[in-house]
Formats: structure tokens, sequence, C-alpha cells
């Protein structure tokens, strides 16, 4: 009788309808066949990486020498390698370098520290919280670099105007984080201590700062970008030293292969910022299964 039916029914029903069809034919989802992906070797990995580095780079050059690519804009590597050697052998490189590194890291510890505290704070009072989140949300929609050229006249073109700067950027980021984290505490959890003899600051340390800690950390990505950017956007504004002024400069002259030379060491910095950064949110939630991208 069953088998009568699957006939009578169309090709795509019947074979859907009968659970030994699952078993015989492949899993799919539109159309496309689901396979287990077998996980490379970090040794292909690399590899792979390193072949369309040099394919990109090799592919570039090429370009500019056949006329392909306008140099003048573009630049090629070969320029590049030698606007480096001579910016190296002018000696100013490293403390430009210097300069924005160290207004980055001090202004992402301090705008990750006072967003932080803003942001645990808020768990104390729901009324408190309810009058200052529309403040914060309001100023995290303000592009902070409309306050550049305030904070230049306020702090100087010295490195506390980039600090003041990058603490912009990246404390609204980490106060909304922190408030989140607030928000997701478990309620039951917090009765429970308070019915066994726990006081609020109890519950706020031992279960408010733990549990808002993997939302906090998870923000520290997004700061350590945007506190090099704070920092850069006031080199560009105004400033005496800084890898923002080596571009500044270069824009000025038209020379591309100086401006590429900026570009390459911010990104080597971004590098080294988002690795240290790796390490502390490893530090701060040894012991949690928090994921990462």
């Amino acid at each position: 009788m069953t088998d009568n039916v699957l006939s009578d029914l169309p090709p795509a029903v019947a074979t859907t309808s009968s659970p030994a069809a699952h078993l015989k034919r492949p899993l799919r989802r539109k159309g496309v066949i689901i396979a287990h992906e077998k996980s490379w070797k970090r040794s292909s990995i690399w590899t792979l990486q390193v072949a369309i580095f040099i394919a990109l780079i090799g592919g570039w050059e090429l370009a500019t020498r056949l006329g392909l690519i306008d140099p003048f804009f573009w630049s090629s590597p070969s320029r590049i390698y030698h606007a480096f050697i001579i910016v190296i052998g002018e000696g100013t490189l490293f403390q430009d370098t210097w300069f924005t590194f160290k207004a980055t890291i001090i202004g992402f510890l301090l705008g990750s520290a006072i967003g932080a505290v803003i942001g645990l704070s808020l768990w104390w009072s729901i009324n408190a919280a309810a009058v200052v989140q529309p403040y914060i949300v309001v100023f995290n929609a303000v592009p902070k670099i409309a306050l550049g050229p305030l904070i230049i006249l306020i702090f100087g073109i010295g490195i506390s105007s980039k600090i003041a700067l990058a603490v912009a950027f990246t404390a609204v980021i980490t106060a909304l984080a922190a408030y989140a984290g607030v928000r997701a505490v478990d309620d039951d959890l917090v009765k429970l201590t308070l019915s066994l003899g726990g006081r609020r600051r109890d519950v706020f340390l031992k279960i408010v700062v733990p549990s808002a800690m993997p939302w906090i950390t998870s923000s520290l990505h997004i700061n350590i970008g945007l506190a090099l950017a704070g920092a850069i956007a006031g080199e560009f504004i105004s400033s005496q030293y800084g890898l923002g002024k080596i571009i500044m400069y270069a824009g000025s002259t038209y020379d591309m292969a100086l401006i590429w030379v900026g570009i390459i060491i911010l990104a080597l910095l971004a590098i080294v910022l988002y690795g240290a950064v790796n390490w502390l949110e490893h530090k701060f939630t040894r012991g949690q299964n928090v994921k990462t991208i």
C-alpha cells in the first residue's frame, strides 16, 4: 500500500518522504552538497598567504612597468622601497612611529578603562542608567573626527590631543559593551546570592564584573583599531610627529611612495597591536568559553 502511494507522488516528494531515502541521498541545502571540510595544515595556510602576497606585489610592479596603471597615482613597490630606505636614512621614522604607538596605547587603555567603569557603574541604579544611556548613544553616533579641531585647540598639538581623540573614539564602545554585559547578568543568580546573605557589593564583584568581562574584552578588538584611528586623525589635523604627519606631508607634496610607506608601517603597527590585544583577551578570559574571530 505504501509503495503504491509513493509511486503516485512526484519523484521529489516520493524520495523526501521516505526515511530510507535520506540515508542514501547526500544531504543537500539549496542545491549544495554539505561536505565535511578538512582543516588545512598551518604550513599550507602560511604558504598560500605568502604566495598571494608575492602575487599582489609582483602584479603591482608589473602593471606599473607595462603602463597598465599610472605610477604617479599608485606608485610601485620598487619606488616604495626606495622611499623607505630614504626615510630610514633620515632617522625620523622610529621617532614618528613611537609617537603614534604611544598615543594609541595610552588612549586605548584610558578609553577602555573609562568606558568599562561607566558601563559597569550603570548596574547600581536603573534610574541612573535610564538617564545616562541616551547621552552615551548620542555621543556614539556623533562622528568623533568632528571633535578633532576642538580637542586640538584645548590640548594643543602635542601627544595629549592625540590621546584625547583616541579616548573619545574608544570609551563609548567599551561603555556600551559593558552595559550590555551588565544587562545580560542572570537575575536568578543575583537573587540566589542575595538570599544566601550576600551584599550588593558581593553581587557586583563576584557576578556582575565576571559576567560582563567577556563583553568588555570583545570590544577591545574594535577599540585598538579605533584608538589608532583617533591618534592618526589628531596627527592629520595638526602634529609635529607621527605617522599621520608623514602621510599628510607626503600628500601635500604628491609623494605617493612616501604615502604608501606610512600606510605600510601603520598596517604593521596595527598587526602588533592586534596581537597584543589577543594576548590581553586570553589573559582576562582564561577559563571562560569565549570564542573570537
